[in-house]
């Protein structure tokens, strides 16, 4: 049962929402900061708006199928492996099953309780359900959340597209005296809303995480423009 105050990651279904949850702010902060320096690094060589425009589309779609390509192959891998896990696991149960409750009683006793009760709690939660007793104390896996590397995939690349567009739409859509600076502030508030969301779902402290985020975009934000801006000079 979850109480006031306590941190998201303690509340039900962590495997699941974790998953989802860092596949999205992962990719919101990629869409907004690789967008950003992509469309700031082209501002400080041309102001023409179709160039900007098509630069900010391309990055935009290469970079989302780019990270949904990339968090399915790499959750597909840790889905596969906790298939192994719990496949071996429920050979081992099915193969030796007093040895498996006597390694199961050992780790209760690792973590404190006294012998006698420890082999008396690995027997009842053994009895309960064995596979998810033995994949929960010896493999950290709960054999109903196996992560889905097709959700990680669809989560990551649409919050790398709706980062990116905040950026996009802003160096677009407003006049050419303005929309470098204006595109700066908008990424540092969207890096700032992210950060600030990263660090509550997951019960870290917000100013370290929103600091630290926010620093990252805007030094590759002046990098990227002082590039372009002396590429598109140099040409």
């Amino acid at each position: 049962m979850s109480h006031p105050g306590e941190p998201a990651l303690h509340q039900g279904e962590v495997s699941s929402r974790l998953n989802w949850l860092r596949a999205a702010v992962l990719g919101a902060n990629d869409g907004i900061v690789s967008v950003a320096g992509l469309v700031v690094g082209v501002a400080g060589a041309t102001t023409e708006r179709p160039v900007l425009l098509t630069a900010g589309v391309a990055g935009l779609v290469a970079g989302a199928l780019s990270m949904a390509a990339g968090e399915y192959v790499s959750v597909s891998t840790q889905r596969d492996t906790q298939r192994a896990l719990l496949e071996t696991e429920r050979r081992e149960l099915a193969e030796m099953p007093e040895q498996e409750l006597e390694e199961l009683a050992r780790i209760y006793v690792d973590k404190g309780l006294s012998e006698p009760l420890a082999r008396q709690v690995a027997a009842e939660l053994t009895a309960g359900d064995a596979l998810r007793a033995h994949a929960d104390a010896e493999l950290g896996i709960d054999p109903d959340e196996v992560v889905s590397p097709w959700q990680a995939a669809w989560a990551s690349a649409a919050s790398f597209t709706v980062g990116a567009l905040v950026p996009l739409l802003t160096i677009v859509l407003l006049p050419t005296s303005v929309r470098v600076v204006a595109c700066f502030l908008a990424v540092v508030l969207a890096l700032a809303l992210t950060g600030a969301l990263s660090a509550h779902f997951g019960g870290a402290g917000h100013r370290r995480a929103t600091i630290r985020t926010v620093l990252g975009g805007a030094v590759a934000m002046a990098v990227t423009y002082g590039i372009g801006h002396l590429v598109g000079r140099s040409v």
